[in-house]
């Protein structure tokens, strides 16, 4: 590849943080006073070491490698996406590009201007407006006022708050902050795009619209690099993607193989997770998560099932508080990242499931006969209904189904699709549909 082709070229790129670790604790009153009288020598020496490693601190215990020798080259127009769990790595390779903080080895070649959003906020002030924002943003791009004007308007239209350009941006709420955010991102003209899982905070509308301005930026010959938690929006917009894992990539290829890798791979491959520890649940002070599990009809965790078995998915979580409008469900995905379904315990509002303060435990049955074979991803998702998420696709659970449920001497393994239910079939009088009746089950 040309050095004329290449957006982006990563070579050896690692990082590394230092983490606090829990200081000794003194038993008695001397010690005690002691260690509080020395307490601000050993803040400012902290402070101090955040940023400086020795040469014999490459695997101390308070160290940790966010990215570790990894290496990768987009070329210009091309859409690639960044998929992997929490914590992999995937947003600080993005703040490396952005120049918002630098590795602690390898290099970084950028050939074009970069229009970033990586954080609900990020690049605003919160005492200016949303007008001076837009037009901070464009200057640290290096544009020219005459420049910013002229996109102004498209720039607001396409957020939608235009009611509130000329107020604080402080007071915006965290979906304003995201429309604003990439309008400015994708319209001030980057040669390189690069956006972070932030867009699930905006609508599913204003989602859609997102999607469809990083395909016109990549059109128009741009770059993007996209990062996010949602399969079916990557296998959208992505032909390429980066699975990163532990700070590596672990898969650099087309998207459905990378999917694939990353919903099938490694750590995802459990049926049950617990926390026992109340500080180590996911969730936020009002929900925290207790277990997730996938269990057969004997109530047993289990990561292989028959396709002519139910399947309960089992989520148990404590309130400490009541949450209005509180969903608690799941999506179901295929092992190519094909979103099969997202169910809810609201779903049905005659049998609705009564929630109260401390321990709750609830349920949902995957009957027997919906699914084909093959392997299959659940992920968590929790959420006060238009307000905020508080669990997103993570944690997830795995199984694998063996198709079994048809009696048809043609199906006897598997059939196409990603579902197999079996339909009910009948002769009808031939010019006598008899719309009207359903055939019975």
């Amino acid at each position: 590849m040309s050095f004329n082709d290449v957006a982006v070229r990563v070579e050896n790129l690692s990082k590394r943080y230092r983490i606090g670790l829990q200081d000794e604790r003194h038993h008695t009153l001397v010690g005690t006073l002691l260690q509080l009288a020395g307490q601000p020598v050993k803040n400012l020496r902290r402070l101090r070491s955040l940023a400086a490693f020795g040469d014999d601190e490459h695997d101390a215990e308070d160290v940790i490698w966010a990215l570790k020798d990894v290496s990768f080259e987009v070329k210009r127009g091309e859409v690639v996406g960044l998929i992997g769990r929490n914590g992999a790595g995937k947003s600080t390779i993005l703040k490396i590009l952005s120049r918002i903080t630098y590795p602690t080895a390898g290099r970084v070649e950028i050939n074009g201007r970069v229009g970033s959003l990586l954080e609900v906020g990020t690049g605003f002030h919160p005492e200016l407006t949303g007008r001076e924002n837009v037009y901070l943003n464009g200057t640290i791009l290096g544009m020219r006022k005459a420049e910013v004007d002229r996109k102004f308007d498209e720039i607001v239209e396409f957020s939608g708050v235009g009611k509130f350009i000329d107020t604080p941006v402080k007071r915006y709420s965290s979906g304003m902050k995201v429309r604003l955010a990439f309008s400015v991102a994708a319209h001030l003209d980057p040669e390189i795009l690069l956006v972070d899982e932030v867009l699930a905070v905006g609508d599913a509308g204003f989602q859609k619209k997102c999607l469809g301005k990083m395909r016109d930026v990549a059109k128009e010959g741009r770059t993007v690099l996209f990062v996010s938690h949602v399969m079916q929006a990557v296998r959208n917009l992505c032909e390429r993607t980066l699975h990163v894992h532990w700070g590596k990539i672990a898969t650099d290829g087309p998207t459905h193989a990378a999917i694939r890798d990353y919903l099938t791979g490694g750590e995802v491959k459990r049926s049950e997770r617990s926390w026992n520890d109340a500080g180590s649940r996911p969730g936020d002070g009002r929900f925290k998560l207790k277990a997730v599990r996938v269990l057969d009809a004997q109530g047993k965790s289990s990561p292989m099932f028959r396709t002519s078995d139910p399947i309960r998915i089992q989520i148990e979580f404590e309130l400490n508080e009541q949450i209005h409008e509180l969903g608690v469900g799941f999506d179901l995905f295929s092992a190519d990242g094909a979103m099969l379904f997202r169910s809810y315990q609201y779903d049905d509002p005659d049998k609705w499931p009564e929630l109260s303060l401390g321990s709750n435990c609830l349920e949902c049955v995957v009957p027997p006969g919906m699914l084909n074979g093959g392997e299959y991803v659940v992920r968590l998702c929790v959420l006060q209904q238009d307000v905020k998420w508080i669990l997103n696709g993570t944690p997830e659970l795995a199984f694998e189904m063996e198709f079994d449920h048809a009696r048809s001497p043609y199906f006897f393994k598997l059939r196409r699709g990603v579902i197999a239910p079996v339909l009910p079939w009948r002769a009808v009088p031939h010019g006598q549909p008899d719309a009207g009746q359903v055939a019975p089950s």
